[in-house]
C-alpha cells in the first residue's frame, strides 16, 4: 500500500506527529485554518524512513557507537554523524517509496519547483522546537532531484547540530524518526518571520515581524539585517528599516543564488504598515488554532501572504492560567525561597497545599499574584518596601510595571493579605525562652506526625495528609513565630540604618550577628566539621570514602578500622539533618538520608582542609568578633551628642537581633522535616501501586499532582500518557529561566540596579555580608561536584540550606539569586563571609578559576586581570 509512504497535507492534522513529524503536522493543521493560505504539497511519512533505516547497512552498529560517545566529544560526533549520513544517502530509495513520491508529484505537478524540508518527530513541538536542526532544500525541480533531496533530508537527522541538540534535550536518537515535507515552491517579493509574542520580553500582546526581500533564507542565514515591525493592539508601534543589500532568489533551473539589490531599493520597507498589521492578524488566527504563541514563516506574493511554517515559541516563559481577562502581576516564589529550578507536579501541588498564601503555577515554578496589593496605595507601599529590602531587583521590576499607568489600576485600600510576614508586629523584649518554646512546639508537631502517619495507607493516607497539611499551615503561620522572625529582621534593618546614620558604618549588623545562637542551618554546616573530626584519624576510612560510588556505602564501613565510629557519626548527622537536600522545597528531590553519598565529598573536603575542633573554634571566633564589635559600636555612640540614649537603644536592638535572628532558619527546617515524613509515606504508597501493576516505577508519581495520586490510590488507574507528557514538559521547563516578576501578558521582568557607585566593568549585586575578599572563583552549579580549596570564592546561581556545609571552607560568596534575608545571606553573615547576591548572570560572566574581588559592603564584584 502506497498510502503509508505519502500523505497529502490536507490529510494531516496535529495528531499525526508520529507519522509526519512536527513540521508536517503543523503544516497540515495550518492548511485547515480558514483564511490561511498554505502552499500545496505532501509528506513522505516516517514509515518510509523506517524502511530506509532498515535497509541501511550497519546502521544499528553506528547508532550504538553514537550512543556510547561522550556528550562532549564534538569531533567524534562530527565524524560518526558524517558516516551515518553517508550510509543513509547511499542507500537506494525503495521502489515502492519512489513510486509513491512520483505519483504524488504527478498530482501536484511534476514539472513544478518544490521545497523539500525535513520534518522530524521531535521537531516543532511545544517542548522543543529543533528549529534549523535538520535540512531544508529550496527550488528543487524534477522527480529525480526530489528523490535525491528526500534522501538528504533523511540523512540530516544525523548532522552534528541535530545530534548535539538531541543530547542536550535528553532525547534518544533511536526514538526520533524523519518525515519529509515536499511543498510547492513560493517565489515571494518579500518573506520573513512573525513572532506572535515578543521573543525577548515575552509580552503576548506584542507581535514582532522580521521582513526582507526575496526568499527567507537571507534572513535565516544572517545574510541581511531585517526590517523589524512591532505590532500591538492592531497598529505598528515601532519600525526599524534596515539597508537590505542582498537577497536570495530562486534560479529557473533549480537551486538558489544571492543577488545584489538595487541601491535605490535597499532602504525601502519590505512591507507596508498595513501589510504588517494584516500579517499579525493572520498570525493571531494561527496562534488561536494551536493554543500558544507561534514562530511563523511567511511569504508575500502579489499582496497576499502564504504561510510556509508555524512552530511554538519554546523559549517563552509560560503564563499562569486564569479564568478571567483581567491584568495580573506575579512575583516568583522561587526567588524568595532560593530554589529557581523547575519542580515536578507532586512537588508543586504539595507546596501549594502547605503554603500560607494562594499560589499560581507556570513553567514548573510557583508565583504569588500581587495585583491587588499593588492596586491599593497603602498596601502597595508596604509590599514594595518588604520585597525591596529582600531583593531590590523585585522592587525595580514591580515599579517598572507600575510606571505603565494602564496596567495596574489604582483601587481603594484593601486588607493587606498576600505575603507572609508583612505586618507582623515584633514582640517586646529579648527573652530566649520564646525561641526555645517555638522550637519545642515544632519538634512536638513533627514527632506527632511521624507517629500518627505510620499506620496510614491507601485512601486513608491521603485523607490523613490533607489534615496534616492544615496542621502544617497552622505551625507555619503561628503568630508568635512570625513575630519572632520579624523581630530579628526589623532589628537588623534598624541597626544597619541607625549605625550608618550615626557612625557611617555600613551593614554593621553583619558582624553583630556572627555566631548567633539557635541557627539550625549554620549548626548543620559546623556539625559536618565534627563528623570530619571523627573520620580524620582513620586512614582506611578516608581511603574508602575517596572511592565511594552509590548510596549504600555506610554498610561497607563496618569492617574497617574506625569504620563503626565513622558510620555512627554519619548516621547521627543524618538523623538530625538527613531530610535536607538541594532544592528541598520540592518534595520529589532526593534527600541526604536517601542518598548519603552526596555528603561524602563535603566530608572529605573538611578532612583535608581543617584541623580537629574547627567547628567549636569557628563558632567561638565569630562570637568573640560580635562581642568586640558590640563594645566598639557602643563606645563610639556614647561619645556622640545624646550618646547614652543612642547606645542604650542600640544595645537593646543588638540583644534582640542576637536572640531572634537565628530562629529565622528554624521554620524552614520544620517544613522540610515534615516534607520528608510525607515523602516516605507517599513513596511507600507508590511502591504498593508498582507491585499492583498500576505504575511502572515509584517515581512516576512525582509527575502526578497530589490529587491525581490520591485518585490513583483509590481507583488503581494511572494514565501512562499523562505521565509521559509531564516528563517531557518537565524536561522543557528545566531549560527555562524564571523571571522575578511576570505579568499576565507574559512579560518577564528581572529588574535592574539603578546605581552609579559601581566601577566600570564590575558586576552589581546586593550587599548582604560585609568585608572585601579576593580569591579564585569556583563556579559551581551542582553542590555534589564542588571541588573547593580554602580561600576559594563560591559563585553559583542560588544556595539553599543544603549548601551551608560548603560555606565553612570558602572565603566569599556570589550568587545570581538572593536577598538580604534569604538563607545564603543569613549563613554568610553567620560565618563572616563577604557576600554579594542577586548578581545577574554571574555564573556566565565569571569564569571558573578567574580571580575576583568581592565587595560585601558595597555590593559589587570585580573580575581581576
Amino acid at each position: 500500500m502506497t498510502e503509508q509512504y505519502v500523505l497529502d497535507l490536507q490529510e494531516i492534522d496535529g495528531s499525526r506527529i508520529e507519522t509526519v513529524g512536527g513540521k508536517g503536522a503543523h503544516l497540515g493543521g495550518l492548511s485547515r485554518i480558514e483564511g490561511i493560505d498554505v502552499p500545496d504539497g505532501f509528506c513522505v511519512t516516517t514509515e518510509a524512513f523506517r524502511l530506509i533505516m532498515a535497509r541501511t547497512p550497519s546502521i544499528d552498529d553506528l547508532l550504538d557507537r553514537l550512543a556510547r560517545l561522550d556528550p562532549d566529544d564534538r569531533e567524534g560526533t562530527r565524524v560518526l554523524g558524517a558516516e551515518i549520513r553517508r550510509a543513509v544517502e547511499e542507500t537506494a530509495v525503495p521502489d515502492d517509496v519512489a513510486s509513491a513520491i512520483t505519483r504524488a508529484l504527478a498530482r501536484h505537478g511534476d514539472r513544478a519547483a518544490y521545497a523539500v524540508r525535513s520534518s522530524a518527530t521531535a521537531e516543532d513541538l511545544p517542548t522543543a522546537s529543533f528549529a534549523g536542526q535538520q535540512d531544508t532544500y529550496l527550488n528543487v525541480v524534477g522527480p529525480a532531484e526530489i528523490l535525491r533531496h528526500v534522501s538528504r533530508c533523511w540523512a540530516s537527522l544525523f548532522t552534528e547540530r541535530a545530534v548535539t541538540y538531541r543530547r542536550r534535550n535528553g532525547i534518544d536518537h533511536r526514538t526520533v524518526h524523519m518525515a519529509v515535507v515536499v511543498q510547492r515552491m513560493v517565489f515571494p517579493h518579500a518573506s520573513g518571520i512573525l513572532f506572535t509574542a515578543d521573543p525577548v520580553t515575552g509580552d503576548r500582546r506584542t507581535a514582532t515581524v522580521d521582513a526582507g526581500f526575496g526568499l527567507g533564507e537571507a534572513l535565516v542565514s544572517g545574510l541581511v539585517n531585517p526590517d523589524v515591525f512591532t505590532v500591538r493592539d492592531g497598529e505598528v508601534v515601532t519600525r526599524t528599516i534596515a539597508a537590505k543589500q542582498r537577497a536570495v532568489q530562486a534560479l529557473p533551473t533549480g537551486g538558489t543564488r544571492e543577488v545584489e539589490i538595487d541601491p535605490r531599493q535597499q532602504e525601502r520597507p519590505a512591507l507596508t504598515d498595513e501589510q504588517a498589521v494584516r500579517l499579525v492578524r493572520a498570525g493571531r488566527r494561527i496562534e488561536a488554532h494551536f493554543g500558544r504563541p507561534q514562530d511563523i514563516e511567511w511569504c508575500l506574493v502579489d499582496d497576499g501572504f502564504r504561510i510556509v511554517q508555524s512552530r511554538p515559541i519554546t523559549t517563552l516563559f509560560p503564563v499562569p492560567e486564569r479564568d478571567d481577562r483581567e491584568k495580573h502581576v506575579y512575583v516568583s516564589v522561587g526567588h524568595q525561597q532560593m530554589m529557581t529550578d523547575a519542580m515536578k507536579p507532586l512537588g508543586l501541588s504539595v507546596w501549594r497545599a502547605t503554603a500560607m498564601v494562594p499560589m499560581h503555577e507556570a513553567g514548573g515554578r510557583l508565583f504569588v499574584d500581587v495585583t491587588g496589593r499593588l492596586a491599593s496605595p497603602a498596601s502597595r507601599a508596604g509590599l514594595l518596601d518588604l520585597l525591596g529590602k529582600g531583593d531590590p531587583l523585585v522592587r525595580d521590576a514591580l515599579e517598572t510595571v507600575l510606571d505603565r499607568d494602564d496596567f495596574v489600576p489604582s483601587l481603594p485600600d484593601t486588607e493587606p493579605g498576600g505575603l507572609p510576614g508583612d505586618g507582623a508586629s515584633a514582640p517586646v523584649g529579648t527573652d530566649p525562652a520564646v525561641v526555645t518554646e517555638l522550637i519545642g512546639r515544632s519538634r512536638a508537631s513533627v514527632a506527632a506526625l511521624e507517629r500518627d502517619i505510620r499506620t496510614k495507607t491507601g485512601p486513608e493516607l491521603f485523607d490523613f495528609l490533607t489534615e496534616a497539611f492544615e496542621e502544617h499551615k497552622r505551625v507555619l503561620g503561628d503568630p508568635l513565630s512570625m513575630q519572632v522572625i520579624m523581630a530579628g529582621m526589623e532589628a537588623t534593618w534598624w541597626l544597619n540604618d541607625k549605625l550608618w546614620e550615626w557612625l557611617g558604618e555600613k551593614n554593621a549588623a553583619d558582624t553583630l550577628t556572627l555566631s548567633a545562637p539557635d541557627n539550625i542551618t549554620s549548626e548543620m554546616g559546623l556539625a559536618l566539621l565534627d563528623v570530619a573530626d571523627v573520620i580524620r584519624p582513620w586512614p582506611e576510612v578516608v581511603a574508602f570514602l575517596q572511592d565511594v560510588r552509590g548510596e549504600d556505602f555506610l554498610d561497607g564501613l563496618a569492617e574497617l578500622a574506625g569504620g563503626p565510629e565513622a558510620r555512627d557519626a554519619v548516621e547521627a548527622y543524618l538523623d538530625r539533618y538527613g531530610m535536607r537536600c538541594v532544592g528541598e522545597i520540592d518534595i520529589t528531590r532526593p534527600r541526604w538520608r536517601e542518598r548519603p553519598d552526596t555528603l561524602v565529598p563535603l566530608i572529605l573536603d573538611n578532612v583535608r582542609n581543617f584541623g580537629p575542633g574547627a567547628a567549636e573554634q569557628r563558632f567561638e571566633q565569630g562570637r568573640r568578633k560580635a562581642r568586640e564589635k558590640e563594645q566598639e559600636v557602643l563606645s563610639r555612640l556614647r561619645a556622640l551628642p545624646d550618646g547614652d540614649r543612642k547606645a542604650e537603644e542600640t544595645k537593646r536592638m543588638i540583644d534582640r537581633v542576637r536572640t531572634f535572628i537565628g530562629y529565622r532558619e528554624y521554620p524552614k527546617y520544620g517544613i522540610v522535616s515534615r516534607y520528608f515524613i510525607y515523602k516516605q509515606a507517599l513513596l511507600a504508597e507508590a511502591g504498593r501501586l508498582v507491585r499492583a501493576g498500576v505504575l511502572s516505577e515509584e517515581e512516576d508519581v512525582f509527575h502526578l499532582t497530589f490529587q491525581e495520586f490520591r485518585d490513583a490510590a483509590r481507583s488503581h488507574r494511572v494514565d501512562d500518557r499523562l505521565v509521559r507528557r509531564r516528563k517531557e514538559e518537565f524536561r522543557s521547563y528545566r531549560a527555562l529561566t524564571p523571571p522575578r516578576v511576570l505579568t499576565s501578558d507574559g512579560e518577564a521582568l528581572t529588574g535592574a540596579y539603578r546605581r552609579d557607585d559601581v566601577p566600570a566593568g564590575a558586576l552589581a549585586g546586593l550587599p548582604v555580608s560585609v568585608g572585601t575578599v579576593e580569591g579564585r572563583a569556583r563556579v559551581v552549579l551542582d553542590v555534589a561536584e564542588a571541588d573547593l580549596e580554602p580561600g576559594d570564592i563560591l559563585v553559583t546561581s542560588f544556595t539553599d540550606p543544603s549548601w551551608s556545609p560548603l560555606f565553612v571552607g570558602i572565603a566569599g560568596l556570589v550568587t545570581e539569586v538572593g536577598g538580604l534575608m534569604t538563607h545564603g545571606a543569613v549563613i554568610a553573615r553567620e560565618y563572616g563571609l563577604p557576600a554579594v547576591v542577586g548578581v545577574e548572570r554571574a555564573t556566565r560572566l565569571i569564569r571558573d578559576g578567574q580571580r575576583i574581588r568581592v565587595h560585601g559592603a558595597d555590593g559589587y564584584v570585580e573580575i581581576l586581570p
